[in-house]
């Protein structure tokens, strides 16, 4: 998994990745291709 500053970069890179708000990080997820995976904070 990736830590990132931004991660508006990264939700266009493919078209399943969602956006997710858990505790306080915002975390990018991909059930496809978890390769995206990222977090920020």
């Amino acid at each position: 998994m990736k830590i990132k500053n931004s991660l508006k970069a990264l939700k266009t890179r493919h078209r399943e990745n969602r956006i997710v708000r858990r505790k306080g990080r915002v975390y990018v997820i991909n059930k496809t291709n978890p390769r995206f995976k990222a977090r920020q904070g």
